[in-house]
């Protein structure tokens, strides 16, 4: 099985039975039978999906770091070509997270739980020098990759440009912006949130197709955060509030 359709770890398994993704779960013999895992069993028992005991070393090959469970997958999130990334139907106010060559794993994992807790519409990200929605991405994203929609494209900036078209403003987080997530206003609308690699930041055909550059301020000696840490504080800092205070303008008073 094609390791895009294995996720391993008890989190991920756990959020995979949740979706309805899961076709069946694997325990390593002999785990040991802690609450988390005991919770993944009930989980497993209320969707009907069949529970099989193997030997860890089959674990092994599939996945590393399985915590001694993983899960076959009947299906993921959407991946989406950038043809239909231009044909999706994003509502008004709908965000996307846009990873501009994210290539650890780990951090593309991170960067993935952290856009669908704040209610990112979806993931976009590079299929060159950048990390896919492996095993050790799937677990690092405690299962939101098996939830959020993922665009994987040739071409980041041609895909930003179909994005604009179909009305998203288009914000880049790069470290020598002028201004920092205080000083601009998160627009109204539809939004791609652009965060760049974790050593060259943003490259320069995608910062020059974003609407406006922000940085996040930094008063500590440590000059920069890694990519995940970057786009969790811009989220929080920049994003959510704005939507927060937008939906509660837009909420009808009770009478």
């Amino acid at each position: 099985m094609s390791p895009s359709r294995v996720v391993a770890g008890r989190r991920a398994v756990t959020e995979a039975i949740r979706a309805g993704a899961a076709g069946e779960v694997l325990l390593a013999r002999g785990a040991r039978e802690t609450p988390g895992l005991q919770a993944l069993r009930e989980a497993a028992s209320a969707a009907g999906v069949p529970v099989r005991r193997v030997e860890r070393r089959e674990l092994d090959g599939m996945a590393p770091a399985h915590q001694g469970v993983a899960a076959r997958l009947l299906r993921g999130a959407p991946t989406l070509t950038e043809r239909e990334l231009a044909l999706y139907a994003f509502e008004d106010d709908d965000f996307v997270v846009v990873l501009d060559g994210i290539t650890d794993p780990q951090n593309m994992g991170a960067c993935a739980r952290s856009a669908e807790a704040a209610g990112a519409a979806m993931l976009v990200t590079r299929i060159h020098r950048a990390a896919g929605a492996t095993p050790a991405a799937v677990r690092a994203s405690a299962g939101a990759l098996v939830h959020l929609p993922h665009a994987r494209v040739a071409n980041l900036a041609r895909a930003l440009d179909r994005l604009q078209a179909a009305g998203f403003f288009t914000v880049g987080l790069d470290g020598g912006a002028e201004g920092t997530v205080y000083d601009e206003d998160c627009p109204a609308g539809r939004l791609a949130l652009v965060v760049g690699s974790e050593g060259k930041g943003l490259s320069r055909l995608v910062r020059e197709r974003c609407d406006v550059l922000v940085r996040l301020p930094v008063a500590g000696r440590v000059g920069s955060l890694n990519a995940s840490a970057s786009l969790a504080a811009a989220l929080w800092s920049y994003v959510v509030p704005s939507r927060r205070a937008a939906s509660q303008r837009g909420a009808t008073p009770s009478p």
